[in-house]
């Protein structure tokens, strides 16, 4: 497994996240910043993508990156370990 980090933008106001929010939870993931997720999956980059494309709009965006190198951060919505633990391979 790899982790993920999953980063979206509902481009109209009053959107519904609840769906996308579901899943993602569905999927194991853990909430980094306000549309920051982190999850780890066995899945390609792609596949998360087709996956969750299913709860968002067309015009919505949609960004899935394989964290495969060095991180650093500052100030999350959770604690350093937990980040540390969520991107442990």
């Amino acid at each position: 497994m790899k982790p993920f980090l999953i980063s979206y933008d509902l481009d109209k106001p009053g959107q519904n996240y609840e769906n996308l929010i579901a899943r993602l939870k569905q999927l194991g993931a853990v909430k980094v910043l306000f549309s920051e997720w982190v999850l780890k999956s066995t899945a390609s980059a792609v596949a998360l993508r087709n996956d969750l494309q299913l709860y968002i709009d067309g015009n919505d965006m949609l960004l899935v990156v394989a964290l495969t190198g060095e991180a650093a951060w500052t100030s999350l919505m959770i604690s350093d370990q937990a980040f540390q633990t969520a991107l442990a391979a």
